[in-house]
C-alpha cells in the first residue's frame, strides 16, 4: 500500500517535473528567437515652402553666375540651393551639369546620379550623366545611359546625337549612322549632327555622301568653312580624334 501511495507520489513529481522543464525550455526560444522588424530606410525630409523658394532664387542666382565664367561662385550657391532643396530635380541637374562644365566629372556624375534617385526616369538627368560619360570617355556607361533615355523618349535628339559619337569612337559606324540619321532628322537646324554623320560616312569610305552631309552643315552656319573654328566642337562632345576627322574632310570640299 505505501508503496503504490510512493509510486503515486513520485509520479506525480516527475510529471510536475517535466511539465516545468518544457515550461522552462519554451521560454528561452522565445526571447532568444524575437520578431526583428526592420527599420524604415531613412528619407530626406521634403523642403518647407520657405525653403524650396529660397533654393529657387539660389539657382537662379547660381546660373547667373555661370553664365558670366564665375564658375566658383556659380557652384557654391547651387550647392547651397541643393541643401535646401536636396529633392529638386532641376536643382540637382543644374548644379551637375555646372560641375561638368568646370571640368569636374566626378561631382557632376555624383549629382547626376543623385537626380536619379529622386526619379530614375528623369530623361533630362539621363541625357547630362550620358553626356557627362561620353565626354570623359566612358563610352559603355554613356551608351547605356543614352539608350535608357531614348526607350523613356523615343525622339530624344540629344541621346540620338550623342549615341552617334559614342558608336563611332566604339567604331560602331553602322549603329553610329542610324543615331547620326535620326538626330538630323529631328534637329534639322543644328549643324551638330551633321557634322558628326559626316565623319561617320568618312569612316565607312563613304566619302561623297560626307562631303555633301558636311556641306549641309556649312549651309547652317558658314564657320564650318574655317579650320581654327573647329575646335570648338569639344563643347558639343566630338573627342580631339572625331575633330581631326572633320578637319581632314574640309580640304576635299
Amino acid at each position: 500500500m505505501h508503496y503504490f501511495l510512493f509510486l503515486s507520489s513520485l509520479i506525480s513529481v516527475i510529471l510536475f517535473t517535466l511539465m516545468g522543464c518544457q515550461k522552462t525550455s519554451v521560454t528561452p526560444q522565445i526571447e532568444s528567437s524575437p520578431i526583428v522588424i526592420p527599420s524604415p530606410t531613412p528619407t530626406v525630409s521634403p523642403a518647407s515652402p520657405e525653403e524650396r523658394k529660397k533654393a529657387a532664387e539660389l539657382r537662379q542666382l547660381g546660373l547667373k553666375y555661370r553664365q558670366q565664367g564665375q564658375f566658383s561662385e556659380a557652384l557654391k550657391t547651387l550647392e547651397e540651393s541643393v541643401n535646401l532643396d536636396p529633392q529638386n530635380l532641376s536643382g540637382l541637374v543644374l548644379l551637375g551639369w555646372t560641375y561638368h562644365l568646370a571640368k569636374q566629372p566626378e561631382p557632376a556624375i555624383k549629382n547626376l546620379q543623385n537626380a536619379l534617385i529622386v526619379d530614375q526616369n528623369h530623361v533630362p538627368a539621363l541625357n547630362a550623366l550620358g553626356i557627362v560619360y561620353l565626354v570623359n570617355n566612358n563610352l559603355e556607361q554613356a551608351v547605356k545611359i543614352h539608350n535608357q533615355a531614348i526607350t523613356l523618349k523615343p525622339d530624344n535628339e540629344i541621346a540620338h546625337y550623342n549615341l552617334s559619337l559614342a558608336y563611332h569612337l566604339l567604331k560602331q559606324y553602322d549603329i553610329a549612322q542610324t543615331h547620326a540619321q535620326k538626330a538630323t532628322s529631328l534637329e534639322p537646324y543644328n549643324p551638330h549632327p551633321w557634322v558628326a554623320l559626316a565623319i561617320i560616312y568618312e569612316q565607312q569610305g563613304e566619302t561623297k555622301l560626307a562631303q555633301e552631309v558636311y556641306n549641309k552643315a556649312i549651309s547652317l552656319d558658314g564657320r564650318y568653312r574655317q579650320t581654327n573654328f573647329l575646335d570648338h566642337l569639344t563643347e558639343a562632345g566630338f573627342s580631339t580624334e572625331q575633330i581631326q576627322q572633320v578637319k581632314n574632310i574640309l580640304p576635299r570640299l
